[in-house]
């Protein structure tokens, strides 16, 4: 409980993250699309088996986010991540984060070693509608859906410019992640 933490760390301010990976690459993402009347519309695709991975990370109460992109998804990668989170929301080490998240076996592998200022707390299983970063995933796509990408390049670069483009309007972010309840 968040109050708990806040009475046994009175020097620390507390936060309420969430996290969670989303895998896009050359696979096109379709989406409805407007055409004059009496035409279809088109939506040329190529298909592709080449991914990124982007791990998004939520701040429900106020809108913030923070990305990467990574080959894969594994326990190395989540440990370097989260210290990279780590170091970038909480430099001067005034805070408790809590970091909700899914039960992914890199989240809870024994494996994974959590920073000292980073509380990992599970959601239940199989509820990602229970999760403030899901939302987050269908933002991302909109900035590949109906493209057709022949280079892994190129989906980095439109990730790279969708994810910079979220971290810089928190008001979006929070409109689609500000779970009342996680807003603590």
């Amino acid at each position: 409980d968040v109050e708990i933490l806040r009475k046994q760390h009175p020097d620390k301010e507390v936060e309420v993250w969430a996290e969670d990976e989303g895998r896009m690459g050359l696979k096109p993402i379709t989406r409805r699309q407007w055409s004059p009347r009496g035409q279809r519309p088109i939506a040329v695709q190529q298909r592709g088996y080449q991914w990124l991975h982007t791990y998004v990370f939520v701040q429900p109460r106020s809108g913030k986010s923070a990305f990467w992109l990574a080959s894969c998804v594994d326990i190395p990668t989540m440990q370097a991540v989260l210290e990279t989170f780590v170091a970038t929301v909480n430099p001067d080490n005034t805070k408790r984060i809590v970091l909700l998240l899914d039960n992914a076996g890199w989240h809870v592998s024994k494996h994974l070693q959590v920073p000292p200022s980073l509380i990992l707390y599970p959601v239940p299983a199989y509820s990602p509608e229970l999760s403030p970063a899901e939302p987050m995933m269908p933002l991302l796509h909109e900035s590949l859906a109906n493209k057709t990408l022949t280079k892994l390049q190129q989906v980095e670069a439109n990730l790279e410019h969708r994810c910079q483009f979220l971290h810089n309007r928190p008001d979006i972010v929070k409109g689609a992640c500000g779970f009342a309840w996680a807003s603590l």
